[in-house]
């Protein structure tokens, strides 16, 4: 499995993987069979739930973007972009825009009224992997595998800052829930806490896996940032202190066999879903102990 996407607030998780099945879950009961929501022909990396409109957006390698309407579990939109793979997307409710992160550099912006394409822009000569908005800055992070994090103009994407630091590519990015903040790593696995409102200056560097860090997610309640790796493991930071808290392995909790790829916090933040390359979503009951 490659993908999660969910919604703070509630238990539902979409789940999305290399057999192109993309399927609906109950993190508060995970003991129950998914729900088959689509089957595509190709992988799935990116996937991403606007709850207000009850619409899944699927990133269908080589196929470009797909809208399901999750009442009927229908297609509503389909938009066809260059034959590559999708690795993320970003929606701005305030701009009415989705931003779609391509292999081949470009970043793809769609008009969210009927997902029909505004423009491309080339970014890098190398992949787009991850995307993060900062609405109220009107900013859009773009961490890319030429090792650089891109901060653009979220309307005109004018260049407005240049990240350098990462060793090797950059998988995932985002902004703190209170915006101060952007948090970057990928495969070099350093942690990087980028200080916003000062520029963008890094404030911190932690070495915080033995391998890639597939992605990171805080918690709805912004206490605690979830970090998954390549070393199969997920790791559990205090954002006030960045200080490691908890390490879930197979070795400790019976964790993950192979590279867990997502990690997404439904409900009300006390679970935490994963993901994995050894086919498997568990679901995370966390605890004060």
């Amino acid at each position: 499995m490659y993908a999660l996407a969910g919604t703070a607030g509630q238990e539902t998780v979409y789940s999305a993987g290399a057999d192109g099945l993309v399927v609906a879950w109950q993190a508060d009961a995970p003991e129950q069979d998914g729900e088959l929501i689509a089957k595509v022909e190709n992988s799935v990396y990116a996937l991403l739930h606007l709850p207000a409109r009850n619409l899944l957006v699927l990133g269908h390698n080589f196929q470009g973007v797909q809208v399901i309407d999750l009442r009927s579990k229908t297609l509503l939109h389909a938009t066809a972009l260059p034959p590559v793979a999708i690795f993320d997307l970003a929606y701005s409710e305030q701009r009415q825009r989705l931003y779609v992160a391509l292999a081949d550099g470009t970043l793809a912006v769609l008009r969210a009224s009927d997902f029909r394409l505004e423009t491309l822009v080339r970014i890098s000569d190398k992949s787009l992997r991850c995307l993060a908005l900062h609405e109220e800055r009107g900013e859009l992070a773009v961490g890319s595998s030429d090792h650089l994090v891109r901060v653009l103009a979220a309307d005109s994407l004018d260049l407005k800052h240049t990240l350098t630091g990462a060793t090797n590519s950059v998988f995932t990015c985002a902004y703190s829930p209170d915006g101060r903040h952007l948090l970057t790593a990928g495969r070099d696995a350093h942690l990087r806490i980028w200080d916003v409102k000062a520029g963008y200056q890094v404030q911190q560097s932690i070495v915080a896996h033995m391998f890639t860090i597939n992605h990171l997610a805080f918690s709805p309640d912004a206490r605690l940032l979830a970090t998954c790796s390549m070393d199969k493991s997920i790791k559990l930071w205090d954002t006030q202190t960045w200080q490691l808290l908890r390490v879930v392995d197979r070795a400790r909790h019976a964790g993950h066999g192979t590279s867990v790829n997502k990690v997404i916090w439904p409900g009300s933040g006390n679970r935490l879903v994963s993901c994995s390359d050894d086919r498997s979503l568990a679901v995370w009951q966390l605890s004060s102990e």
